[in-house]
């Protein structure tokens, strides 16, 4: 059995929806790989916190509403008069209608006729439309489940686990307020680079959002990491954030600035001043790395 379909049974495996023989061939292969215990293990808390999601309760007075609503409606059954076809028609028949009544009975049955089919007519996409409502209903729970789901994991103590919290922003079509400050919170803060970065590459789409943009300018005091200084300051001159000059001339006083970080945000100081790029402070060696506008992301040595 290979991992891809293993991960696709294992939430049929923690249901017991799998056959004995299934069963025990998803468990031997489980006691073989070490990726495929950690992904059991973080389908396991992510049921575990759908499971302590309160499920409402019903009214006391449910019962109690029911049944005189009940009442009601037998009283009025009782009280409306009870009528006979057969006597209607005969009553009909009795009745002597001239013709031109008659004709003009006709003419109005002919104009209702047209009516109810244009009605109709008008009508008969509705059911598609209240399709269209429920799946958006249901697209809107998913991505309420995702928020769910990425909040749970971005406090995890592993760092795949935060990585995979924030690959679930692109999957979001407008992530909520939690959502952007712990988003914020990991790019201040998390230990490992990667997922800074990571974080970083997530939010930057959402700069739209005047708190998703001011979180950017103040996270550059927050950084430590030559790469997340690059990455931050060419996002800066993406966004042309003139608001980040200030942080960036701050991050320049700092001792030990790796040289080329030093030259990076100089050239990203002039170009959100003067519109055109300064040229290095001092030549950039050989054996120095070199950083491109958009630097690729690591391998996950990190984590």
């Amino acid at each position: 059995m290979n991992c891809e379909r293993t991960k696709e049974q294992l939430v049929d495996y923690l249901s017991s929806q799998l056959t004995p023989t299934e069963q025990q061939e998803l468990a031997a292969h489980l006691a073989d790989c070490a990726d495929c215990r950690e992904e059991l293990q973080a389908v396991q808390r992510v049921w575990q916190t759908m499971g302590n999601v309160p499920v409402p309760e019903p009214s006391p007075h449910v019962r109690a509403d029911f049944y005189a609503m009940l009442s009601a409606f037998k009283e009025q059954e009782e009280a409306a008069p009870s009528y006979s076809l057969k006597g209607l028609w005969q009553r009909w028949l009795a009745l002597e209608i001239p013709v031109p009544l008659l004709r003009l009975v006709y003419s109005a049955c002919l104009i209702g006729v047209g009516l109810i089919g244009g009605y109709w007519l008008n009508n008969e996409h509705k059911p598609e439309r209240a399709e269209q409502q429920q799946i958006a209903a249901l697209a809107g729970q998913v991505g309420d489940m995702r928020q769910m789901m990425l909040l749970a994991l971005i406090e995890n103590p592993s760092a795949t686990e935060r990585l995979r919290a924030v690959s679930y922003t692109k999957q979001l079509d407008g992530p909520n307020a939690r959502v952007v400050n712990a988003l914020l919170s990991t790019l201040n803060n998390d230990p490992n680079v990667n997922v800074r970065l990571a974080t970083l590459e997530a939010l930057a789409p959402l700069a739209q959002d005047p708190t998703v943009r001011l979180g950017l300018v103040h996270a550059l005091a927050n950084q430590d990491s030559p790469l997340v200084q690059t990455a931050l300051a060419d996002v800066m001159v993406q966004l042309q954030e003139r608001r980040s000059v200030k942080p960036l001339r701050e991050l320049l006083k700092q001792e030990n600035l790796d040289q080329t970080v030093k030259s990076k945000i100089e050239q990203t100081i002039q170009t959100l001043s003067h519109g055109r790029p300064a040229a290095p402070s001092t030549p950039l060696s050989h054996d120095q790395p070199q950083y491109s506008p958009q630097p690729e992301r690591p391998a996950f040595a990190a984590v």
